[in-house]
């Protein structure tokens, strides 16, 4: 019997954005590097991002930890799930009431984690609609 080839999965803007975080790789390397992703995502504007050397570790954490989930291992990194999951606790995000693309929205001021919040709430979009099985790496 033929099997019929299965047509691409269309990802969600949320999981787009989910991609791209998780596949910076060593492109993340420096403050540069995180506020070119930011801008490059249109999660901050445009101008000089005031970028600290903890607001680039809590995003090396949270991209390891979403790693940690979507990486087929039997057993997940449990230290980068920690630590990625000490990041989300730490954002602050509010839940929209009205339908919109962006359920989970940032309530923080400082661009870097009103990036970062975003980010979070794009994987809360991914986990919730089931998104992450078709991301993993």
């Amino acid at each position: 019997m033929k099997t019929q080839p299965q047509s691409p999965v269309r990802l969600s803007p949320a999981a787009d954005l989910v991609a791209a975080f998780v596949s910076t790789g060593a492109a993340l390397g420096d403050r540069a590097d995180l506020a070119h992703f930011l801008r490059a995502h249109r999660l901050a504007a445009e101008g000089a991002i005031p970028i600290t050397l903890a607001d680039l570790d809590e995003a090396i954490a949270l991209r390891e930890g979403i790693r940690a989930v979507l990486e087929q291992a039997a057993e997940p990194d449990q230290e980068a799930l920690a630590r990625g999951q000490k990041v989300l606790d730490g954002l602050r995000v509010t839940v929209r009431l009205q339908p919109s693309q962006e359920q989970l929205a940032p309530a923080v001021v400082d661009e870097v984690r009103r990036g970062l919040a975003r980010i979070a709430g794009a994987w809360a979009t991914v986990l919730a609609s089931g998104e992450w099985r078709h991301l993993r790496r």
